[in-house]
């Protein structure tokens, strides 16, 4: 079932034409496991489900999509201008509820999905652009991921900053909750970590095999899918870069800094 926000016919067509699109989808559920009905907690008096909408119009994206499984959710992001889409309530990750979106839009196996958290208010619309330019200048046929390298102790020790090991091509070996690599000989203070931003690109023939893949205990142990794609031979490019990425809100402390921040940004 689709719900959009006084969509066309032109519109609809738009999204089903045969050249191949960009397309934003933010998964986002309500029943999110620490804070309950996470998208529509305000920051600054606006909805966070539609900070992030906001954000990402920013960016050279062509279509923006929220995809929930809550009617609470639809009725605010349309209200406010936006596109969304009713997925099943059964999805365990974003990324499964992004492929729901990609069948029922009928998009084409070449198509970019950019998997955008529905808890990032924040997100630079720099950095989906270098998502975007990498698959246009590339025509690349695997999985894309941002991220930034930091000797911060805080980002390095945090297990919601997720860290990743690469190879010489910039292609992800392991993503961790742990400080990886281990510094042996307790040598790591001014180390350069890569820190994962949490933002995926995948063409569409990619994303539904993605999908499609059995859990993995890797998975299990870490709680991150990306693994599961990995131990499966799946390709993750790299890219670096230099935009600030905060973090998104999963706590009710982080909440609390975000409106913080808002407040002072807004003083400025």
């Amino acid at each position: 079932m689709l719900h959009f926000n006084a969509i066309s016919y032109n519109d609809i067509y738009d999204i089903l034409n045969p050249l191949l699109m960009n397309i934003a989808i933010i998964p986002a559920r309500y029943h999110s496991t620490r804070l309950i009905g996470k998208p529509l907690l305000e920051i600054g008096g606006i909805p966070m489900i539609i900070r992030v909408c906001r954000q990402v119009a920013l960016s050279k994206i062509e279509k923006i999509i929220v995809a929930t499984d809550d009617k609470r959710i639809i009725d605010i992001v349309i209200n406010n201008g936006f596109d969304a889409i009713k997925t099943q309530n059964t999805h365990t990750s974003g990324t499964e509820r992004c492929g729901e979106v990609s069948q029922i839009l009928q998009l084409k196996e070449k198509d970019i999905v950019i998997n955008i958290q529905g808890d990032e208010p924040f997100i630079a619309p720099e950095s989906i652009d270098l998502l975007i330019d990498y698959y246009n200048k590339n025509n690349a046929h695997n999985i894309a991921t941002l991220i930034q390298t930091s000797t911060n102790k805080e980002h390095v020790q945090n297990p919601n900053r997720i860290k990743v090991v690469l190879n010489q091509q910039n292609q992800a070996l392991y993503f961790s909750r742990q400080a990886i690599p281990f510094h042996r000989n307790n040598n790591s203070a001014n180390f350069p970590y890569n820190i994962h931003n949490g933002l995926y690109a995948y063409d569409v023939d990619t994303l539904r095999k993605i999908i499609a893949l059995p859990i993995h205990a890797l998975e299990l142990a870490e709680q991150l899918e990306q693994l599961r794609w990995l131990a499966n031979g799946f390709v993750i490019q790299c890219l670096t870069t230099n935009t600030e990425h905060l973090l998104g809100i999963d706590t009710l402390e982080d909440l609390k800094r975000a409106e913080v921040f808002i407040t002072n940004k807004e003083r400025i």
